[in-house]
C-alpha cells in the first residue's frame, strides 16, 4: 500500500509574498504536485497534507532564531498554495475519506505527530513525498520514514527549495543514503 505526503506546499513557503518563500522554484512545481495529488485521490490512495504550524511570537520554538515567523496559526500563510489549494477546497465528502490533514511543528512530518500510526493502520509501506523544502522538511520527513522502515519515493519534479545547492544535495542524499527512488514525470505512470 502507498500514500502521498504533501509537505508544506503552503502560501508562506511558495507565494511571492510568503513569509519564508521558495518563490519561483517552489511555484515551478505547482502543476506537478497538483497532478500527482489528483492521481492519488483518483486511485483512492491515502493522501496526507502535512502543514507546518507555528504560534505567533513563540520564542521557545527552535526555528525562531533561524527563520522569520511563518505559517502562523489562523493566517493565510498556512493555506495550500495555488492550484493545490483549489483542489483541496473542491474535494467531495467521498474523496475526503482518504485525506488526512495534519499539523506539524518540526521539520519532519513524523516528529511529535501520529503520522506513523495513521500509515500503519492502513498497512502503508511506501511513501511518496512532494513539497518544500527538499533539503529541510521533505528531507527530515524522508529520514524519519527511512528510520521507520518505509520505502520512499521522491518525485524530483515535485520537490523544491529556496537553496538550489541544498536541493541538489538532498536529491543525491535521498538516493545514496536513504535508498529512495527519485523519479521524474516520465517514470511516474510506469510505477503504478
Amino acid at each position: 500500500m502507498k500514500a502521498l505526503v504533501i509537505v508544506d506546499y503552503t502560501y508562506d513557503f511558495v507565494a511571492d509574498d510568503g513569509k519564508l518563500t521558495c518563490g519561483v522554484p517552489g511555484q515551478s512545481i505547482e502543476k506537478r504536485i497538483t497532478t500527482i495529488t489528483k492521481h492519488f485521490i483518483e486511485q483512492k490512495d491515502f493522501v496526507v497534507f502535512a502543514v507546518d504550524l507555528h504560534e505567533e511570537e513563540d520564542s521557545y520554538h527552535p526555528e525562531s532564531s533561524l527563520f522569520p515567523s511563518h505559517n502562523i496559526r489562523g493566517t493565510k500563510g498556512r493555506e495550500q498554495y495555488g492550484k493545490l489549494g483549489e483542489l483541496a477546497d473542491s474535494l467531495t465528502a467521498q474523496e475526503k475519506i482518504n485525506i488526512y490533514w495534519m499539523d506539524k511543528t518540526r521539520y519532519s512530518a513524523f516528529a511529535g505527530t501520529n503520522l506513523d500510526l495513521k500509515l500503519r493502520e492502513r498497512n502503508i509501506t511506501e511513501l511518496h513525498l512532494v513539497g518544500v523544502c527538499s533539503d529541510i522538511c521533505v528531507l527530515h520527513t524522508a529520514i524519519d520514514a527511512y528510520n521507520k522502515g518505509y520505502n520512499i519515493v521522491i518525485h524530483e519534479d515535485a520537490v523544491q527549495s529556496f537553496n538550489s545547492e541544498g536541493h541538489q544535495w538532498a536529491l543525491g542524499h535521498f538516493t545514496n543514503v536513504l535508498g529512495a527512488k527519485v523519479i521524474k514525470d516520465s517514470q511516474f505512470t510506469s510505477i503504478f
